[in-house]
């Protein structure tokens, strides 16, 4: 009995011991998580300014569903987060699988190409506009140099240049953290499963679609998702370098929200932000539980 008794204080001590380390981090997810998730449904039937709030009822919903450049800005979402998955996997896994390789310089690449990511997106975002000028702009100039394009190209004032210069950034600030992913991912292969291949007479081409993608098909699907959410959730380029201008050409979803919050030339739109804000939840939830869906499907059939 003493022993049973004893056993069971001193699991309640250790108990209460996790509560207390854990504590500081549960009070954290709660203060900064948590209730300002339940602090949007507050004000969903309100006019709120920061200030004051009136009472609006549905207002805000109905508004919703009549916002043209809301849903422009869904539209544009995906069409964003569509053309930057396409480039970033892709380049992403190939620099992986050459680094890999043990290329002469291999370790000073991989800092390069991981760089961007720890650089401010707003700071890149203000370089990239320089680069990206009309008149004088280095990118312009060096086209203009070798005869590629006869006149200036306004790659962020033109409706159809400016998404592909917003995704090439976009992409650039993005390839070095997905690499990382790939390149641990290629370091739990066995370099024996190469070398067996070698034996065998498998080619290069061979081998990167029989054995390494396969392979690496865990961490894929970890870097798919991280890509898809993270690319539906970016705005900070947009913001820094269009405003989601021309024309509301390159806003998405959060910078339109962005910008009815801490727009300077209108009053703060709080109320009605927090209704896009849950419909733009809502959307990406949905777009997460159909890829999960999808690739539980996959990984069934395989």
């Amino acid at each position: 009995m003493a022993m049973g008794k004893n056993k069971l204080m001193k699991k309640g001590e250790g108990n209460i011991s996790a509560f207390f380390m854990l504590s500081p981090s549960i009070l954290m997810l709660i203060i900064v998580s948590i209730y300002p998730f339940f602090w949007l449904f507050r004000y969903v039937c309100y006019d709120y300014n920061g200030f004051t709030a009136y009472f609006t009822g549905t207002y805000n919903i109905v508004r919703m569903f009549h916002d043209e450049i809301f849903w422009q800005s869904v539209l544009h979402t995906f069409e964003y987060a569509f053309m930057k998955l396409i480039i970033v996997i892709p380049v992403s896994l190939i620099i992986a699988v050459l680094i890999s390789n043990n290329i002469p310089g291999s370790k000073a690449f991989q800092g390069i190409f991981f760089l961007p990511t720890v650089i401010s997106p707003a700071i890149y975002s203000l370089i990239f506009t320089f680069i990206f000028a009309v008149f004088r702009g280095p990118l312009n100039t060096m086209l203009m140099n070798i005869h590629l394009i006869d006149a200036p190209i306004d790659w962020l004032g033109d409706p159809n240049w400016v998404m592909i210069s917003i995704v090439i950034v976009a992409v650039w600030g993005a390839i070095g953290n997905y690499m990382i992913y790939f390149i641990s991912g290629l370091t739990g292969i066995s370099t024996e499963i190469y070398e067996s291949c070698m034996i065998d007479g498998a080619n290069s081409r061979q081998t990167f679609f029989r054995i390494t993608l396969p392979m690496l098909s865990p961490i894929l699907k970890v870097v798919l998702l991280l890509a898809l959410t993270g690319a539906f959730k970016d705005y900070e380029t947009i913001i820094v370098m269009t405003n989601g201008g021309p024309g509301h050409r390159s806003h998405v979803m959060f910078s339109y929200i962005y910008q009815l919050i801490f727009s300077s030339s209108t009053t703060p739109q709080i109320g009605y932000a927090t209704v896009l804000s849950i419909m733009a939840a809502l959307i990406i939830g949905s777009v997460t539980a159909i890829y999960l869906r999808l690739a539980r499907k996959l990984d069934d059939v395989v």
